[in-house]
């Protein structure tokens, strides 16, 4: 069966489609082209989101509605290509969300998967599941899906992070349940750094046995990653599509932290001009230091810190750095590795 295009219509065969769409059928052949095509299609679209503008626009709407009436608030980053769809690409949601002084985000559990990666300020906390954790520009957070959590901010300035959860994915196997707290702040039952202590020395406690598929260190912090960085750095060893690339591992089996979403940081030092890569895991992007342009598809994009963007899958990107930068990013490449679904292309040659 080809997958070229639909065999031409005739008053017959549009005559012999219309009887059985009044049954609720409809022939493969006729759309086989759009449902297996032969490159990954969709209306994902490349953006920036400014983070000077973004901040301006929280600030104001920390102004008309407090956290605790909007549980989270947060401004959802729409791809241009999907508007009012909720999400940034097809399988992945993100958001930048504004606590301020003295607010709570009330506590809640659900089915979906969390990353937090903070943007701006520095001293508001999340809890977990009765631990408590610090929150640092730079700080990569998970809340593991069906884990109570709530946020508050007890410094002196507003606190900015941005949120990345897998609401379309669970959407699309219909499997999102959703819980309020009575409380908006869960007992903390844990001292601060608890997790990282047992679980963050490579070392695991002796009888344990992993009870979820996530991670259970819920704060990766950006002083330790920076400082990997920076040893790798003396390495000389980069690669030429992502400069100096790591990702962000689950320490019981250094899978990915959470099970739909792998999570990554590159360093690219000045000048670094990456070779042309595509992939099939459409990532978003959050800068942490630096200045630098991303091109994709042809498109360039000039961007600082704590500036969001978006590659979409199977497109051409090119990083170049005009002084040296560090840039975290997310996507749903553990899932489509699960699913036998990832693919790469580095130029010159595809790895499956």
């Amino acid at each position: 069966m080809s997958i070229s295009g639909p065999p031409a219509d005739t008053p017959e065969r549009q005559a012999y489609y219309d009887k059985i769409s009044k049954r609720n059928l409809n022939p493969l052949w006729s759309v086989m082209g759009a449902i297996i095509t032969r490159e990954p299609r969709s209306a994902c679209v490349p953006h920036l989101w400014n983070f000077a503008e973004m901040k301006e626009l929280l600030l104001e709407a920390g102004s008309l509605i407090t956290a605790k009436e909007a549980e989270r608030r947060v401004l959802m980053l729409e791809n241009p290509g999907m508007p009012g769809q909720n999400r940034i690409t097809t399988s992945l949601y993100a958001g930048l969300q504004l606590v301020l002084p003295g607010e709570v985000a009330p506590a809640h559990r659900h089915s979906q998967s969390a990353v937090r990666f903070v943007l701006d300020g520095a001293g508001a906390h999340t809890s977990v599941d009765g631990e408590r954790t610090i929150m640092q520009v730079g700080d990569f957070v998970i809340t593991p899906p069906r884990a109570w959590h709530d946020h508050g901010n007890h410094s002196d300035e507003p606190m900015i992070w941005l949120d990345g959860l897998d609401i379309p994915t669970v959407s699309f196997y219909d499997a999102s349940f959703a819980e309020s707290s009575p409380e908006d702040e869960r007992p903390v039952t844990r001292p601060v750094g608890h997790s990282m202590a047992q679980f963050g020395a490579n070392m695991l406690p002796v009888d344990y046995e992993a009870a979820q598929p996530s991670s259970p260190i819920f704060n990766y912090p950006y002083a330790r990653t920076r400082e990997a960085l920076e040893t790798m750095r003396r390495q000389q060893d980069w690669d030429p599509c992502h400069g100096l690339k790591m990702r962000f591992v689950n320490p019981v089996d250094g899978g990915s932290p959470m099970p739909t979403m792998s999570a990554f940081m590159q360093l690219l030092p000045k000048d670094f001009a990456t070779s042309a890569y595509r992939s099939t895991d459409a990532t978003i992007f959050a800068v942490v230091e630096g200045r630098g342009t991303t091109t994709i598809d042809g498109q360039p994009f000039a961007w600082g810190p704590k500036d969001v963007f978006i590659v979409p899958s199977w497109k051409w990107v090119n990083h170049h750095a005009d002084e040296d930068a560090v840039i975290f990013s997310y996507s749903d490449r553990i899932a489509q590795q699960k699913l036998g679904l990832w693919r790469e292309d580095r130029g010159n040659r595809v790895k499956d």
